[in-house]
């Protein structure tokens, strides 16, 4: 991340000054200077980077208020930036953005300029900052996207400088906190945006379910991991809460709420949000097995290291032939993996047909997603769009 901007005063520097009060008056002023049709358009067209822009210029003011506050806590703001800003595939606010569209929100009667919409929605990526750092802190994971994880970059900083005490607890610590940045700022972005109150107002529960969710689901996690009662039935409330509320469902809702959507339109994006959500996280699941490390950014075998309870492992435990399932249980959790062993827990999933299984779970949670799309009355625009991403977040290779 590149230097922010010079605040004018330490005082206004996290007030929400510099995005707009929340009276909504940023939304009005935004009317008259940007051409509604011409910002949807422009958004249309590369949303990934419409939401980079409205990260960094959000970013680039706090970190600038946090230099004036203390100089040396900008190296863990840059490492959040780094994150939040160098990749990812923007699903959430792309759910998010064409939840708004296809529920016709921009032509709703409190309808926000879209510039306003493309910054709230743009706050769901830092919701999806703070559970990478949290998890990746949570599963021990050296690397994310081929870089070194928040708790790796500052354990090795601590050898490096010479500091006193374990290295990994301040690599600890330090991602703790970074991750609680991220959450904190969600919530300024989302309310800094310059949605009008009564818009905001319909927003915030959405908001607010949606962080619990994740936070339970990943509190479900843990616990599932640790007393190792890995169900189907287990795996999949887990995926429910901990993947497809905060990546697909509530970013639906979220945008259907700015719209002022009715209940029909809520039902439906809930229901699609839900089965295409467990569907991605399943397609995860897979990769984070099968997947190229070359693509997917992390090393072969890194779910097996991490001991990871998915549905595949789950399914594999219910087999009735668990002498088959015994390269896989032999490699669950095994920090000094082989690449034959990944290999041979590979060959051992395939062999039980728990691999065949999965995808036709995939299969059929997406095909029950798109029934659900297909009942409501909908912006034919907006529905494509959301076709698109339902085959784009199931058939993904990373």
């Amino acid at each position: 991340m590149t230097g922010g901007r010079t605040l004018a005063t330490p005082s206004s520097a996290l007030t929400g000054d510099d995005f707009g009060p929340d009276d909504g008056s940023t939304a009005r002023r935004a009317r008259g200077t940007r051409d509604v049709t011409e910002v949807l358009a422009s958004v249309d067209a590369d949303l990934p980077a419409a939401v980079t822009d409205a990260l960094r210029d959000f970013l680039d003011v706090r970190r600038a208020a946090c230099a004036e506050m203390a100089e040396e806590f900008v190296d863990a703001v840059d490492d959040l930036a780094a994150l939040a800003l160098g990749g990812g595939k923007r699903l959430r606010p792309t759910f998010a953005w064409w939840g708004w569209r296809a529920a016709g929100g921009p032509a709703s009667p409190d309808a926000p300029h879209p510039d306003v919409v493309r910054r709230a929605v743009a706050a769901l990526e830092l919701i999806q900052a703070c559970a990478l750092v949290h998890d990746d802190l949570i599963d021990d994971s050296a690397l994310r996207r081929g870089f070194p994880t928040v708790h790796a970059r500052w354990t090795a900083r601590h050898r490096e400088r010479g500091w006193i005490g374990p290295p990994e607890r301040l690599g600890a610590a330090v991602a703790v906190l970074v991750g609680d940045v991220a959450l904190a700022w969600a919530d300024d972005m989302l309310r800094a945006a310059g949605l009008d109150p009564a818009v905001l107002a319909r927003a915030t529960p959405v908001w607010e379910a949606m962080r619990t969710e994740m936070l339970t689901g990943q509190f479900l996690d843990v616990v599932g991991h640790a007393t190792d009662l890995a169900t189907p039935e287990g795996v999949l409330r887990i995926s429910r809460y901990k993947t497809a509320a905060y990546t697909v469902e509530r970013p639906l809702h979220l945008g259907a709420a700015l719209a002022g959507a009715d209940d029909d339109v809520v039902s439906a994006y809930r229901r699609f949000g839900t089965d295409l959500g467990i569907a991605f996280q399943l397609r995860d699941d897979l990769l984070g097995m099968f997947g190229d490390p070359a693509v997917t950014g992390k090393p072969a075998g890194d779910d097996l290291r991490e001991g990871k309870r998915t549905l595949l492992v789950a399914l594999a435990r219910r087999h009735p032939d668990q002498d088959g399932a015994a390269p896989l249980e032999h490699a669950l959790g095994k920090q000094d993996l082989t690449a034959g062993e990944v290999e041979a827990a590979r060959t051992a999933l395939v062999g039980l047909g728990v691999v065949d299984e999965v995808e036709e779970r995939i299969g059929t949670l997406t095909g029950s997603a798109l029934e659900a799309l297909a009942e409501v009355d909908l912006d034919p625009h907006g529905r494509e769009r959301l076709v698109a991403l339902a085959a784009a977040s199931t058939r993904r290779k990373s």
